[in-house]
């Protein structure tokens, strides 16, 4: 098992944690999205994040009859991936999914884009939102651009000593805590 320096890790809480979170998504909006948890196998797809309030709450966009929706009514745990390699940034995210049909909030999260999934517009009766409340998530960072972050990988391969360009640590978004809003 890989043992990361302390001075690699920071670990933040209540506001900070969800700025992180803000950012972290900001850069890469695309996550694979895990339902089914605890079950063989645990159901994967690509969805795109609509906005992540003040709250640190997770928005997405789904049709009332997807399965994804009747898998999070059998089992609202849900696991969040991203990934952005452009910059080595890396997020995991695990919460409890609630699934919403508010119509002034999909009016709000309404993009252009989702006028593919649901042809009727913003109106199409089939739209859902699910909400997440993270209850744990993790990132891995990087200090530097890519450029550097490379640079730096192939200077300790030179040397055989750890490039010091990562950071890693929790998000603790604890109820508690939060801001209001979403």
């Amino acid at each position: 098992m890989e043992k990361t320096p302390e001075k690699n890790r920071t670990d933040l809480t209540a506001g900070d944690a969800i700025d992180k979170l803000k950012e972290l998504i900001k850069k890469e909006s695309i996550c694979l999205f895990c339902t089914s948890l605890g079950n063989t196998p645990i159901v994967t797809r690509p969805m795109s994040t609509l906005d992540v309030a003040d709250d640190g709450s997770i928005w997405f966009m789904s049709s009332i009859k997807s399965k994804k929706n009747t898998e999070i009514q059998l089992n609202n745990a849900v696991q969040l991936f991203y990934s952005n390699n452009g910059n080595y940034e890396f997020l995991s995210c695990y919460g409890n999914a609630t699934i919403l049909t508010d119509r002034n909030k999909i009016k709000e999260l309404w993009t252009p884009i989702a006028k593919a999934w649901f042809e009727k517009g913003k109106d199409d009766p089939d739209i859902s939102l699910i909400k997440i409340a993270p209850q744990t998530a993790y990132y891995w960072d990087t200090k530097s651009n890519k450029m550097v972050s490379m640079i730096k990988m192939l200077a300790a391969m030179v040397t055989g000593e750890a490039p010091d360009d990562g950071v890693e640590g929790t998000l603790k978004i604890n109820k508690a805590d939060r801001r209001q809003g979403g």
